[in-house]
């Protein structure tokens, strides 16, 4: 039957596309529901970042955002705060496995379902164990794009700096390749998708062992149209941060993408350097942020206070 996974014929499938937001998630989204893969109700529809549609739930957002947003993040938060050890005790865990369970069980009874949003990334292992509570088996389709054309789609279309969307770049897409280890996954790089979408799909199908031949091909190629690709970037590659970060991990993304081995262990090398760097500079911005906000550092108060100290010591020594 289309869309089944092989060998799990009474389970659905719930494939999720992963990876950062600007890298091709909708189109990958796009092409897989005419594929025979059907999507949430509710959906995200076309606005000027994306005229054709998100083609994700509405629904899985605010869910999504609620969830980080108790954990004291955002979609938007470069730092890796919730992969800290103990970030979600057993009573946070649960609740938010309720939540996710519930908006599942209004998904469409279908074989395949397939489930994007950016911030699923952040907690892709939460959703993962609630889909498999409520009776899916679980794939991945992690979307690839060179980090230059993601910064400057996200440039045209949020007030957000090179330097945030890069750190939400390598964080996402570090993520979405850990948290994948274990699970049938493939890699997709957005313009591989849109040069020759059928290779891509055949290579979907064959990955994830889903059945993807129920499809609509008139309806696609009048979907992936070169227009998709808005932002492109040949040069090389910048590294904003003084490392090998962006070089690395997308050598190895688009190698996988191309079906050549992946060395896990370098990016790994990767993850637990970026894990330290982010840690330090965002305890040190915290740290700035609440003392910008002590009033006894306001440069009023800081006068009396400092005059008071000078007097009291008779204005002699080193208080002269």
């Amino acid at each position: 039957m289309s869309g089944r996974q092989s060998g799990t014929a009474a389970r659905p499938v719930a494939l999720f596309v992963l990876g950062m937001a600007r890298s091709g998630t909708s189109a990958l989204t796009r092409v897989l529901s005419l594929c025979g893969g059907a999507l949430p109700t509710g959906l995200v529809g076309g606005m000027e970042a994306n005229p054709r549609g998100f083609f994700e739930s509405r629904k899985a957002t605010y869910v999504n955002e609620a969830i980080l947003r108790r954990q004291g993040s955002a979609g938007y938060d470069p730092s890796l705060r919730l992969q800290q050890e103990g970030a979600f005790d057993a009573k946070a865990k649960a609740a938010c496995l309720a939540e996710i369970g519930a908006f599942l069980s209004t998904l469409p009874a279908a074989p395949l379902v397939v489930l994007k949003d950016h911030r699923i990334n952040a907690i892709a292992p939460l959703w993962f164990e609630a889909a498999r509570i409520a009776g899916f088996d679980v794939v991945t389709v992690n979307a690839v794009r060179h980090p230059q054309e993601v910064i400057a789609s996200v440039a045209k279309n949020a007030p957000a700096t090179p330097a945030l969307t890069n750190s939400l770049w390598l964080k996402y897409n570090l993520l979405a390749e850990r948290d994948t280890r274990a699970i049938p996954r493939i890699f997709v790089e957005y313009p591989n998708l849109l040069d020759d979408w059928r290779r891509e799909v055949k290579r979907i199908s064959a990955a994830c062992t889903i059945d993807l031949d129920d499809r609509d091909e008139v309806a696609i190629d009048e979907f992936l149209t070169p227009d998709l690709r808005r932002q492109r970037y040949d040069g090389p590659m910048v590294e904003p941060f003084g490392n090998d970060w962006n070089s690395t991990v997308y050598e190895m993304l688009s190698r996988a993408a191309r079906d050549e081995p992946l060395d896990e262990s370098v990016l790994d090398r990767v993850f637990e350097a970026y894990r330290a760097s982010e840690d330090g500079f965002r305890t040190a911005s915290e740290n700035f942020r609440r003392n910008f906000k002590n009033p006894l550092l306001r440069p009023s108060v800081l006068r009396v206070i400092g005059e008071v100290l000078a007097i009291s010591h008779g204005r002699r020594g080193t208080w002269a």
